[in-house]
């Protein structure tokens, strides 16, 4: 797993890449975290993964009270990824604080705990409950993009396709009293709009990008794949629309920080999303193959950084857009 980080000086004399970076003013020990909705809500990898050792765990998304989901099937393999449309099932906010998070701090993980809700007052609900939690929740994702729950197109499909609502849903959460991160979709007229509106609502990062909506049919039964219809297309058929996303929002954006997400399979993936300008980056469907996959990307990172002769991982946010 990732190493011990070294300040910059250190790193160039010893051949080690520091790999320390920050999202706002959040510090992390590395760039590499796990992808909200790929690795549950405590310490489900842990027997695979050293959590300690990645920037963060971000936890599958909660909500105030326990939501039980969608209907099966859930998931569909496709040739370049998933469909998923588990529909955010989740246990509680309260249950979670008192019997899924306690396992996963012992782990030694930095966690952010990722909320959602029907409407604003839910996701104020949701971060109030966080106020009080553990010091290891270091940040709360408001997801404002979930693609895959079918509620009759209620506000939450318009959340992050609309500016000022999704400003209000950040303004909403600043009860948690820890960094705020807004969870966007690129299934939008304008991205740029809507991450420089939730940043000026107080969110110090927008993670790009969720999954984005899509919809399998099986051409025998004439039926959709998937027990909710449509569903939420991730893994590596994303990862340029990904790329884009954080290329655009940097450039339009530059103090705005960036957590990049979307079809990190390997090492140069992950570098791709932080030479756009994201400043660390998530894992996701990569776990659904091989629940190993962020650790390995994690230390493949480290390799990659100190084959290039990389002193400070930072030192690659942004640099696509070098003159």
């Amino acid at each position: 797993m990732a190493s011990t980080t070294t300040s910059s000086s250190s790193s160039s004399d010893e051949g080690v890449t520091d790999m320390a970076t920050r999202v706002g003013s959040l510090a992390l020990r590395h760039p590499v975290m796990t992808a909200s909705g790929t690795s549950g809500h405590g310490d489900e990898l842990a027997r695979h993964v050293d959590l300690a050792g990645l920037g963060a765990v971000v936890v599958k998304s909660l909500s105030v009270e326990r939501w039980a989901g969608n209907p099966p099937p859930r998931v569909h393999e496709t040739p370049a990824g998933m469909l998923n449309s588990v529909g955010l099932q989740n246990p509680g906010l309260g249950v979670w604080l008192a019997d899924e998070l306690p396992p996963l701090v012992a782990t030694g993980a930095t966690v952010v705990a990722s909320i959602w809700g029907h409407h604003v007052d839910d996701y104020a609900r949701a971060a109030a409950r966080l106020a009080d939690a553990p010091d290891a929740v270091v940040a709360v994702e408001v997801n404002l993009s979930c693609p895959n729950r079918d509620h009759g197109g209620s506000r939450v499909e318009m959340f992050a396709q609309c500016a000022p609502d999704a400003a209000e849903v950040i303004d909403a959460c600043r009860s948690a009293g820890r960094p705020l991160w807004a969870k966007l979709t690129a299934a939008v007229a304008d991205l740029v709009e809507v991450a420089d509106a939730v940043a000026g609502a107080g969110a110090e990062a927008v993670t790009l990008v969720n999954t984005v909506p899509g919809l399998a049919i099986d051409p025998e039964t004439r039926r959709p794949r998937l027990g909710g219809v449509g569903g939420g297309l991730s893994g590596p058929a994303i990862h340029p629309v990904a790329v884009r996303a954080v290329h655009d929002v940097h450039r339009a954006l530059p103090e705005l920080a960036i957590v990049g997400v979307g079809g990190v399979a390997q090492a140069a993936d992950a570098v791709e999303l932080m030479l756009a300008g994201a400043s660390a980056v998530q894992v996701g469907t990569a776990t659904f193959a091989d629940p190993r996959a962020v650790g390995r990307i994690a230390t493949d990172l480290e390799r990659w950084c100190r084959a290039h002769g990389i002193v400070a991982v930072v030192d690659l946010i942004g640099a696509a857009h070098a003159p």
